[in-house]
């Protein structure tokens, strides 16, 4: 044995904190949750990079839809480090009438507790010009209050850049639709 090696009791080492009780699991379950959606980032910024301008228009589309989720997703896991991948450093974002830049987005995204339980992506319409892509859709949010079940229906437009090698979020304004 290396005089650095000391030996391990067994019991010892199965009740240490490297092994996962079930008082860990929620936080683990969460770490875990976060890590999985920033690699699906990871893999669409990767992928829409990769390929590019050569893509077909409906390969853009495809790639931008699934960045638009991967920001759906990002922003319902409160997860500010995953929306940084896919916003522009200069972006602009119209909420609720005022606009707020990519730092106030993230800061608040980071510092707020959940704001919605849920939000669902509607139908998308993806135009591509060029090194730009313009999406308009809608989505839906779903939230529980004080024993009801309340759900907000927007109205979306967003405005994405092909930069340095992969399609960043530069403007976006999303309003309530009233029935």
């Amino acid at each position: 044995m290396g005089r650095n090696c000391k030996p391990v009791n067994a019991r010892r080492e199965l009740s240490s904190p490297l092994f996962f009780s079930p008082v860990h699991l929620p936080r683990l379950a969460d770490s875990l949750m976060r890590i999985v959606a920033r690699c699906v980032i990871l893999v669409c910024a990767t992928a829409l990079s990769a390929s590019g301008q050569q893509w077909s228009g409906e390969g853009t589309a495809a790639g931008i839809r699934a960045l638009e989720q991967a920001w759906t997703v990002g922003q319902s896991r409160n997860d500010s480090h995953a929306l940084d991948l896919i916003f522009d450093n200069s972006l602009v974002y119209v909420e609720y009438g005022k606009l707020v830049t990519k730092g106030e987005y993230l800061s608040r995204i980071k510092h707020q507790g959940p704001q919605v339980d849920q939000i669902v992506m509607g139908t998308m319409t993806v135009r591509t010009f060029a090194s730009t892509a313009i999406v308009v859709g809608t989505y839906s949010e779903k939230r529980a209050s004080n024993k009801t079940l309340e759900l907000k229906r927007w109205r979306f437009i967003d405005t994405w850049v092909y930069k340095k090698g992969g399609w960043v979020l530069v403007a976006a304004a999303a309003v309530p639709l009233t029935r």
